[in-house]
C-alpha cells in the first residue's frame, strides 16, 4: 500500500434548516423547506500529517423518496441514516485512497446497514437505495476533501496513478474491466479542465414559476431576487433554460413547452431541456409531444438539447425500451443513474446519455463517468439546489466531467440567502453573471472551499452560525 494512504480519526454531524423563497415542484410534491447536511471527517496520513475535509448535500426528500408517506417522517428517516452513518464513519478502520475507501464503503457498510434498516420496517416505508446514496454522499465528498487537504494538492489531481493504488479495472471487475486496465478517473477529464474558470449556467424554470407578469395578477415576492422568469433571464443573461413539466398532463406540459419556449426566443436564450420527472410509463406520452413540438414549432425543437428522466426511478423493476424518445432528442438518465452498473442497463434500453449528481457519491460519479465515456454516453451534471458548501464539488464535478453544456444552478433562485456567507468568498459561484458561474476564486487544497474564511467572513458580519450539531 502507498505512502499516501489516509484513516479516518473521527467524524462530524450536522444539520441546517432552509426555507424556500418560493416553491419547489419535484413531480406530484412541492418543496417549501429542506435539511441541510454537513459532515467534518478528520483524517491521518501514514506519514502523520493531518487534515479535515468537509462535504455537504440537501436532503432533498421528495426527490431521493417519493412517496405517500409523510414529507415529516421520511425528512426525519433520511436525518436519522446520516446519524448512523456518521458513527460507522467514525469507527471505519479502512485506509487508502479516499476513492477505493469510499467504493468500499458503498459496497460494504452502506449496503449492510440499508438493508437492516429497511429490514426493521414495513414494507410500504422502505428507504430507496438513492436515499440512501444521498445520505451517505456528504460523508464521500468530505472523504475526498480530506485527501487532497492532508497532501496539500487539489482533490482532482489525486485521481491518478501517483495516488491512487489501484486502476479503475479493480472497481469494473472481470466482465467490465478490460478497457480500464491502465487507466484512472483522471484519464477521462475533459481537456483543460484544471484551468478551466467558468461553466454555462442552466437555470430550472420550475412547474409553479411565473413566466412573466403580462397576465398574472397573483402575489408577488418582493425580496430584491427577481420573481419572473423574464427577470430571471435578463438580470443573470440566461441563456439555457431546464423546464420541470408534469409527465402526466400531455396539453399542460406541452403548453408549458411553447409558453417558455416563445420566450426564449424572444429573449435570446440559446437553449431547452424537458425534465418530466420520473413520471412518464409510456415513451409515446414524450414521443407525441416531441413530435407536435417539431411539426408546429420547429424553431423552438431546434433548441430543446435533451431530455431528461421522464420515466421511473427503478430501472430494475421498469426496464422500459426507450429508443423511440432517443431516437428524436439526446435521453439522459438521471434519477435512475443510481451507479455505474445501472447506466450499463440504462445503455442497453436505448438511454444515450447520463446526468451526474455529486449527491449519489462523488466515488460513485466517477465510475459512472469513466464507463459512460468509454462506451459513447454523453454527460451531464443537473443540481440537487445544492447551496452553501454542496455547491463547490458540483460544479467542479461539471467543469472536469466535460458536460453536453454547462452545468445546472439553481440554488440561488430557491434559497438565495442560505449561501450569502460563502458567497462573499466566492461571489461568482453564487450569483449567475452572463449566463454563467464562474469558480475562478476556489482554493488550492481539496475542493477549494476556503472554508475558515467563508467562517471568517460570517463572524465578521456577526452573522449566526445557522448549523446544528447531530
Amino acid at each position: 500500500m502507498s505512502d499516501l494512504d489516509i484513516r479516518i480519526d473521527d467524524c462530524e454531524l450536522y444539520f441546517c434548516p432552509i426555507e424556500t423563497r418560493v416553491p419547489l415542484k419535484f413531480g406530484p410534491e412541492t418543496t417549501t423547506h429542506v435539511i441541510e447536511a454537513r459532515t467534518a471527517i478528520h483524517v491521518r496520513s501514514k506519514g502523520g500529517a493531518e487534515a479535515v475535509g468537509r462535504g455537504e448535500t440537501p436532503l432533498s426528500v421528495a426527490w431521493v423518496w417519493p412517496s405517500s408517506l409523510a414529507y415529516s417522517y421520511r425528512q426525519s428517516r433520511l436525518q436519522d441514516f446520516c446519524r448512523v452513518l456518521c458513527e460507522l464513519w467514525r469507527t471505519n478502520a479502512d485506509s487508502g485512497h479516499a476513492m477505493e475507501i469510499g467504493h468500499r464503503f458503498i459496497e460494504g457498510p452502506l449496503k449492510d446497514v440499508w438493508n437492516k434498516e429497511n429490514a426493521r420496517c414495513n414494507k410500504d416505508e422502505k428507504m430507496p437505495w438513492l436515499a440512501a446514496l444521498v445520505c451517505n454522499s456528504l460523508f464521500d465528498l468530505a472523504l475526498h476533501d480530506a485527501y487532497g487537504n492532508v497532501h496539500k494538492t487539489n482533490t482532482w489531481k489525486t485521481f491518478t496513478k501517483d495516488y491512487m493504488n489501484h486502476d479503475l479495472s479493480r472497481y469494473f471487475g472481470e466482465e467490465h474491466g478490460k478497457p480500464f486496465v491502465g487507466k484512472y478517473p483522471a484519464d477521462f477529464f475533459a481537456e483543460g479542465a484544471d484551468a478551466a474558470t467558468s461553466l454555462v449556467a442552466w437555470h430550472l424554470v420550475g412547474a409553479k414559476d411565473i413566466l412573466e407578469p403580462e397576465g398574472y395578477d397573483g402575489p408577488v415576492v418582493e425580496d430584491g431576487y427577481p420573481f419572473f422568469l423574464t427577470d430571471w433571464i435578463a438580470r443573470d443573461g440566461l441563456t439555457c433554460l431546464k423546464v420541470k413539466l408534469t409527465g402526466n398532463d400531455r396539453d399542460w406540459d406541452y403548453t408549458r413547452l411553447i409558453d417558455v419556449g416563445r420566450i426564449a426566443n424572444e429573449s435570446g436564450v440559446l437553449w431547452l431541456t424537458a425534465d418530466f420527472n420520473c413520471t412518464v410509463e409510456d415513451p409515446a406520452y414524450v414521443c407525441d409531444i416531441l413530435d407536435q413540438l417539431l411539426l408546429e414549432q420547429p424553431e423552438i425543437y431546434a433548441k430543446l438539447l435533451y431530455v431528461e428522466q421522464p420515466f421511473p426511478y427503478d430501472i430494475i423493476a421498469h426496464p422500459i425500451d426507450v429508443r423511440a424518445v432517443s431516437a428524436r432528442k439526446p435521453l439522459f438518465m438521471d434519477e435512475s443513474a443510481h451507479d455505474w452498473h445501472h447506466v450499463v442497463l440504462g445503455r442497453e434500453l436505448g438511454w444515450s446519455g447520463v446526468a451526474l449528481k455529486t449527491c449519489k457519491t462523488l466515488s460513485g460519479a466517477l465510475l459512472s463517468l469513466c464507463w459512460a465515456k468509454v462506451h459513447g454516453m454523453t454527460l451531464m451534471v443537473q443540481d440537487l439546489t445544492n447551496p452553501m458548501l454542496a455547491m463547490i464539488p458540483h460544479v467542479s464535478l461539471a467543469a472536469h466531467a466535460g458536460t453536453i453544456m454547462g452545468v445546472e444552478a439553481n440554488a440561488m433562485q430557491f434559497y438565495p440567502m442560505a449561501s450569502i456567507h460563502e458567497e462573499r468568498i466566492h461571489p461568482g459561484l453564487y450569483v449567475r453573471r452572463e449566463g454563467k458561474v464562474d469558480f475562478s476564486t476556489l482554493g488550492r487544497h481539496g475542493f477549494g472551499y476556503r472554508y475558515d474564511e467563508i467562517e471568517d467572513a460570517r463572524i465578521r458580519a456577526k452573522g449566526e452560525d445557522p448549523w446544528v450539531k447531530a
